[in-house]
C-alpha cells in the first residue's frame, strides 16, 4: 500500500509540476525563440518539453536517481537538438550517413549522449540486483536510449507521443513486488507529466519537442529496466530496434492513419479541422 501511495504521489506532483511550469514559462520566457510550426502549418510553442521535463524530475526523484538522471540528461541533450540542430540530417540513416561523410551533426550528438545517459541509468537502475551482470546493464543502457528515439519519432501529430507515454506507463504502474517501488514511482513519473501538458498538447499549442519526447522515452525504458531481466532485456532491445529500422521506410503517421482503432485513437482529444 505504502508502494502504491509512493506512486501515487509522483504521479500527482508530477503532474502539478508541468502544468505550473508550462504556465509559468509561457509568462517569463520569450516566445520567438521556442516556437516552431507543426504540420499544419500552425505556431506551436517547444515550452512544453521543458515544462514535461520538470514535472517528471519532481516526480521520478522520489524513486531514486536513475529515473532522475534519464530525464534531465535526455531531456538536455533533446533541447540541445531542438535548439543548435539545422535539420539537415534526419533519422538515424540521416545521422550516420553523416557522421560517414565527416560531417557531425547535433542528432549524432545526442544519440551518442542518449546512449551514455542509458547506461548511466541502467547502472543506476541495477544497483543491488544479483541476478544481473555488465552485459544486462549494457542492453539495459540501450533499451533507454531506444525508448527514448522511439517517443521522439511518435511526436508529429498532437497528442500522440504522450498517449503512447499514457499506454506505454500503465502495465509499469501495475508492476507487484516490494521491490519494484522506484518501477512504479517512474512510471507514475512520466504519466502524471504526461497528463499535466496533455490538454495544451492536443489542442495543438504546444509540442514536446525532442525535449520532452526524449526525456519521456528515456524515464519509460529506466521504469523498463526494473521489471525484466536479460531476456526481457533483450526481447525490449529488439522491438525498439526493429520500430526504429522501420521508421527510415515506413511513414508511422500512414500506418496509423490507415489502421482502424489506431486511427481513432489518435484522433481522440483533438479539435476538428
Amino acid at each position: 500500500m505504502s508502494g502504491a501511495r509512493s506512486a501515487a504521489g509522483a504521479g500527482a506532483v508530477a503532474a502539478l509540476g508541468a502544468w505550473a511550469a508550462l504556465r509559468l514559462l509561457g509568462r517569463r520566457v520569450p516566445g520567438e525563440r521556442w516556437r516552431r510550426t507543426n504540420h499544419a502549418g500552425a505556431p506551436v510553442t517547444l515550452l512544453e518539453g521543458p515544462a514535461w521535463v520538470a514535472g517528471a524530475a519532481i516526480g521520478a526523484a522520489r524513486g531514486g536517481p536513475a529515473g532522475l538522471v534519464a530525464v534531465l540528461g535526455s531531456g538536455a541533450l533533446g533541447a540541445f537538438d531542438d535548439f543548435a540542430g539545422d535539420g539537415s540530417s534526419k533519422g538515424l540513416r540521416g545521422h550516420l550517413g553523416a557522421a560517414a561523410r565527416g560531417e557531425l551533426t547535433t542528432g549524432a550528438v545526442k544519440v551518442v549522449g542518449l546512449g551514455l545517459t542509458g547506461l548511466a541509468a541502467a547502472a543506476l537502475a541495477d544497483r543491488g540486483r544479483d541476478d544481473l551482470g555488465a552485459v544486462d546493464t549494457l542492453v539495459g543502457g540501450a533499451v533507454v536510449a531506444g525508448a527514448a528515439n522511439l517517443v521522439n519519432l511518435l511526436d508529429l501529430r498532437p497528442g500522440r507521443a504522450l498517449k503512447a507515454t499514457l499506454l506505454a506507463a500503465a502495465p509499469l504502474l501495475l508492476a507487484e513486488g516490494a521491490g519494484r517501488q522506484s518501477l512504479r514511482v517512474q512510471a507514475a513519473a512520466a504519466a502524471g507529466a504526461s497528463l499535466g501538458v496533455l490538454r495544451e498538447d492536443l489542442a495543438g499549442r504546444a509540442m514536446l519537442g525532442d525535449t520532452g519526447a526524449n526525456a519521456a522515452g528515456a524515464l519509460l525504458g529506466t521504469a523498463l529496466l526494473g521489471r525484466t531481466g536479460r531476456t526481457g532485456r533483450v526481447v525490449a532491445l529488439v522491438v525498439l530496434g526493429a520500430l526504429t529500422v522501420a521508421s527510415e521506410r515506413v511513414s508511422f503517421t500512414a500506418v496509423i492513419e490507415s489502421t482502424p482503432g489506431l486511427r481513432e485513437l489518435d484522433a481522440w482529444g483533438r479539435p476538428p479541422r
